[in-house]
């Protein structure tokens, strides 16, 4: 099992490109018994989403 640390890791790196298989697994197993990660990876998509329009908003 990873640590928050990890899995806070790979909610970001996420963001970034996609997760191998390995990462993946061993992130979603993590999910399920840690509402403070599904937490943290509902607040990186969530800080994707507005930068994303702010992006979108300057052009």
């Amino acid at each position: 099992m990873i640590s928050c640390k990890e899995a806070t890791r790979l909610a970001s790196l996420q963001m970034e490109r996609k997760l191998s298989l390995w990462e993946r697994l061993q992130f979603r197993l993590h999910l399920v018994i840690c509402t403070g990660c599904r937490r943290a990876e509902r607040q990186f998509a969530f800080m994707r989403q507005v930068t994303g329009a702010w992006m979108n908003q300057k052009d």
